[in-house]
């Protein structure tokens, strides 16, 4: 379990950078503001993600 979440957490922070890029890049430019609200709720769904495999480690690195 460890092992996969050495490797998780990376990604999971890698993919919320990546949607809070996009969700930025179209609010910059002017493009569709539904489509920045959809991506800045998934970066928030990300987020939770990524917020409970730390957690996870944390917890099992005390065990």
């Amino acid at each position: 379990m460890e092992e996969l979440l050495k490797y998780a957490i990376p990604v999971a922070l890698a993919a919320v950078g990546i949607v809070l890029l996009f969700g930025m890049w179209n609010m910059m430019r002017g493009g569709n503001p539904n489509r920045s609200q959809t991506l800045m709720r998934w970066r928030v769904v990300l987020q939770l993600l990524a917020l409970c495999l730390v957690m996870a480690a944390i917890y099992l690195a005390g065990k």
